[in-house]
């Protein structure tokens, strides 16, 4: 009893197999230093909504949810420190 050719082999030659590689993309354009400086602007509005529900938190005795806001105020701003870095 012979097999069927799809049965008998776990993945069929295609031409994509035997062609040669696609080329590396090029890269993209850094964005402009005023569309950085206004993300960062955007990251410390939000950080400042985090930090203030961690203030708010920590003064109505909710010691996680606090640090949940302060966590997320720091990574905010880590976040937008970075789109300063052009590249």
């Amino acid at each position: 009893m012979s097999v069927p050719y799809a049965w008998a082999v776990s993945h069929a030659p295609s031409a994509s197999d035997t062609a040669e590689p696609a080329a590396e993309p090029s890269p993209r354009p850094s964005r402009p230093l005023v569309e950085r400086v206004g993300l960062l602007m955007i990251a410390v509005v939000l950080a400042g909504l985090f930090g203030a529900v961690g203030v708010a938190s920590w003064v109505n005795g909710e010691p996680f949810l606090a640090a949940m806001g302060i966590i997320g105020a720091v990574m905010t701003l880590w976040a937008g420190s970075q789109t300063l870095r052009p590249g």
